[in-house]
């Protein structure tokens, strides 16, 4: 692909287009902006040559312009000296020179719409480089967030998580199954020391409740 179809893709290209379509938008706007930069130095290299051959066009102008102007001295010394022969071969190679200023003057013109161009197209190109760069900073920033909002939901959603959280709370149903069983066994086995001590002050109590009654028994009877 040659410099100038490179060119014309890039400038026609909508970057936004571009990237909606990429699987990897990161990437592809870091090779787009490898290709324009590749293409910048391209163009400018081009301008650089295009800028030597304008100024060697133009010394050479400059240096037929003399031999002309030295030729048309010819011609006039010849007059003077009357032989038109003289004179007449001098005005025919001043005319000669004259005939190649000007060709070259048109290609000096060209170089110079040329050169417009180079500017025209580097500056736009420039600009278009300078919007992908600006982009690639923000573009950049969203890939990676987005691509670790991505990777959590992912993990969120993994079945291989869903599976685990089910295995624990199985464990924890076990678990308490387990606990309920022990629970069960000791019903009816047993008392705790609180209960024990309970029952111990309750026997006091009716112990010294017996006492009581017997004594009042035996007053009774030997009253009679």
């Amino acid at each position: 692909m040659g410099i100038f179809s490179r060119f014309s893709d890039i400038v026609n290209a909508n970057i936004n287009a571009v990237l909606e379509k990429a699987e990897d938008p990161e990437k592809i706007i870091r090779l787009m902006i490898q290709e324009m930069e590749d293409t910048l130095v391209e163009i400018r290299s081009a301008a650089a040559k295009c800028i030597a051959d304008r100024k060697e066009l133009g010394r050479h102008i400059e240096h037929l312009e003399k031999e002309k102007e030295e030729w048309a001295n010819r011609a006039e010394l010849a007059i003077r000296r009357e032989r038109d022969d003289l004179a007449r071969a001098a005005l025919v190679e001043k005319q000669a020179i004259s005939d190649r200023v000007e060709t070259m003057s048109h290609e000096l013109d060209s170089l110079d719409g040329q050169l417009d161009k180079f500017n025209a197209d580097i500056t736009q190109l420039q600009n278009k480089l300078n919007d992908a760069k600006t982009r690639q900073r923000s573009i950049v920033i969203r890939h990676k967030t987005a691509s670790s909002q991505l990777s959590a939901r992912k993990h969120i959603h993994d079945d291989s998580i869903d599976e685990m959280l089910f295995r624990f709370e199985s464990a924890e149903r076990r678990i308490d199954r387990v606990e309920s069983e022990a629970e069960a066994i000791n019903l009816g086995k047993g008392k705790n020391l609180a209960s024990e001590i309970a029952d111990l002050e309750q026997d006091d109590r009716v112990e010294a409740e017996l006492a009581n009654l017997k004594s009042r028994v035996g007053d009774s009877k030997e009253e009679k």
